[in-house]
């Protein structure tokens, strides 16, 4: 559990989630996190007790926190809960999971494992998972300005919508990078090996319908046949680039002209200058790491086993 996520009382929440498991007759160990860098070791060391004695581990919190436990139960094959608390919580939504804490313990107490497809970007040293969704350039300076304002002015909606504005009215600079992807069976693709150049202030690759949709990309429903769907931005100036902010606040997108949005299997993105800098910042699912290009982008090969309603239940309770 992530005690920083949310905007409620940590030790209430953890009480509340204790008193209906103890309840509810299940053996379980809350572990509260307080420190942010230590949720991956946590997490890992979570997922080891549940597999040893045929648990389930689960992560309460924000989508980076559902993010950090995601990726050692996916590694582990280890069946995966989770009670959201974060601001945006686009994954739990998607599942019909709620924020509220009783609804949400609900789902886990009834539900069963069911596989949910999740990302993946790798380079030669190591890979990371996302849920939603993995970006370069201007997205993750947006998530780390919104870490900065949050930590000012507390975990709001209106903070993370306000730093994103105050991110935008500044200058960015553009990415220049060689990218080649298939784009699956019946869509358009570069020929095997063909790399396109593209400049760009930000490549965004999602994996969370809701949050296409809500932006209003029309190839949100590629995500249902085993894809991931591509977003870029064509080189625009601050004035484009707030009314692109207005009309992804309006679910308007995907209408862009300076939009180019891509379903597909996989993409490898290089930097253009062949013998230029080989770091590039990401971010997954809102955390911000640096990974060595080329990137690979692509679905993991095995599913993430999440403990979720029934499809009848989730239609019920939609």
């Amino acid at each position: 559990m992530n005690a920083a996520s949310g905007a409620r009382d940590a030790a209430s929440v953890r009480d509340r989630i204790a008193q209906r498991l103890t309840q509810a007759g299940r053996t379980h160990e809350i572990e509260l996190v307080t420190k942010r860098g230590t949720i991956g070791r946590v997490a890992a060391d979570a997922v080891r007790r549940a597999v040893a004695r045929r648990g389930v581990v689960v992560a309460v919190g924000g989508d980076g926190t559902l993010n950090a436990v995601a990726q050692a139960a996916l590694a582990a094959g280890c069946a995966f809960g989770v009670l959201p608390q974060g601001t945006f919580n686009y994954f739990g939504r998607t599942h019909a999971i709620s924020q509220e804490v009783d609804e949400a313990l609900d789902v886990l107490l009834a539900g069963r494992p069911q596989p949910v497809q999740v990302g993946r970007i790798a380079d030669a040293h190591r890979e990371r998972v996302f849920l939603v969704n993995a970006s370069l350039g201007l997205y993750p300076q947006l998530l780390e300005d919104r870490e900065t304002y949050k930590a000012r002015f507390g975990r709001r909606r209106w903070v993370a919508l306000w730093s994103a504005l105050v991110t935008l009215m500044r200058e960015h600079r553009q990415l220049a990078l060689r990218i080649a992807w298939c784009a699956g069976p019946g869509e358009a693709s570069a020929p095997a090996g063909a790399e396109r150049l593209l400049r760009t202030p930000t490549l965004f690759v999602g994996n969370n319908r809701l949050q296409l949709e809500q932006l209003g990309i029309a190839q949100a429903e590629a995500l249902a046949q085993g894809r991931l769907v591509a977003l870029a931005l064509k080189p625009v100036g601050t004035r484009a680039m707030l009314g692109l902010l207005l009309r992804g606040a309006l679910g308007r997108l995907g209408e862009a002209e300076e939009v180019l949005a891509v379903a597909l299997t996989g993409m490898t993105v290089r930097h253009a200058a062949r013998y230029g800098p080989r770091r590039v910042k990401v971010a997954t699912d809102g955390e911000v790491a640096w990974m060595q290009a080329p990137l690979h982008f692509g679905v993991a090969p095995k599913p993430l086993w999440l403990i979720k309603a029934a499809p009848d239940a989730e239609g019920a309770r939609g």
